[in-house]
């Protein structure tokens, strides 16, 4: 089999579990329904299926689709940038920072709605961005930088951001509830004016990234090399680092934090349909979607209370991390 017919295998697989997944998300939820209440939906809809079926189990599979997609290109941008298949989207600070951003929004009672995020979201995603710039700024030797130094210094800001959410979360211990749906993850409080605020940009931040592949590809060989062959080396490391800073932001605003799905999909990916970077970067969102798609539904299904999906994906994310570690040793 050629490695084109393997992508448009793995493509159409994809796709057909992706539309399987949306089906059966329509169809469960705590009010029961069946697919023939789905089939009268669509032939006379009433506003309260309308409801059930667009308002509440629609916008939440869409946004979860689209933050499992954001998390997932934002992986894939990062492991290409660091050329390390164990990078994800939250090794440069992004969810610490944004954790952060949440727990004090938290403790100081901010709730207004913003843009389509709440208060905690919006400072979210303004502190993931912040911690991103500040590592950036910190990394910067001689009008350059070195991608091990961006690297320990997201570790260093990170440690320094989860810090000060302790701090915050033991002063203020009445808003440890609400910081919880942060810490884990969760899309219990979607709704389509998240999904209309994120989705552009992630559409965007893909197109963009597929246009780039090749200098992506160029970075492999090394920063001499893709100088040497035509890659505007600076410029196009600050697009594909603001790129996947934020979408890991975006996602982290609207569900919390999700870990491994940026570490796990867009590796497995790699292995399924080859390195070739414009190639990996759709096909880690249309697979990084799907599986957020489905972690939910076990979320939301698995026990009588709803999970936080943080615990699915890491329970999926964490064997495969061992595996990989003991893979490259």
């Amino acid at each position: 089999m050629s490695r084109k017919t393997g992508r448009r295998l793995f493509w159409a697989a994809c796709l057909v579990l992706c539309l399987a997944g949306f089906l059966v998300s329509l169809l469960v939820g705590p009010v029961r329904t069946t697919p023939g209440d789905l089939l009268r939906f669509i032939q006379s809809p009433d506003r309260v299926q309308s409801a059930i079926f667009i308002d509440l189990r629609l916008s939440r599979a869409v946004l979860a689709f689209l933050v499992g997609a954001a998390l997932a290109l934002s992986g894939a941008i990062l492991q290409g940038y660091f050329r390390n298949p164990m990078a994800d989207p939250f090794v440069v600070g992004v969810s610490s920072g944004a954790s952060l951003g949440a727990v004090v929004a938290a403790s100081l009672g901010f709730e207004a709605a913003v843009f389509g995020f709440s208060g905690p979201g919006l400072l979210a995603f303004l502190s993931g961005l912040a911690i991103v710039s500040l590592v950036y700024a910190l990394s910067l030797r001689r009008g350059g930088f070195k991608v091990e130094t961006i690297l320990l210094t997201g570790i260093a800001a990170g440690a320094l951001a989860s810090a000060l959410t302790s701090f915050f979360l033991f002063m203020r211990s009445d808003s440890y509830d609400q910081a919880v749906f942060w810490l884990l993850g969760s899309f219990q409080l979607a709704e389509w004016g998240q999904v209309a605020t994120i989705a552009p940009w992630v559409v965007l931040c893909l197109l963009a990234s597929a246009w780039l592949a090749r200098d992506m590809d160029l970075l492999a060989l090394g920063d001499e090399t893709a100088q040497a062959l035509g890659c505007p080396v600076r410029r196009v490391r600050k697009v594909f680092l603001a790129m996947s800073a934020l979408l890991a932001a975006l996602a982290v605003a609207v569900s919390g934090i999700i870990g491994f799905v940026g570490l796990v999909v867009p590796h497995w990916v790699r292995i399924l349909i080859g390195p070739g970077h414009r190639a990996l970067f759709v096909s880690s969102a249309l697979a990084g979607g799907t599986f957020l798609l489905y972690c939910d539904l076990l979320a939301r299904n698995l026990l009588a209370a709803e999970l936080p999906i943080g615990v699915i994906t890491a329970a999926v994310g964490a064997p495969f991390f061992l595996y990989l570690l003991h893979k490259k040793r």
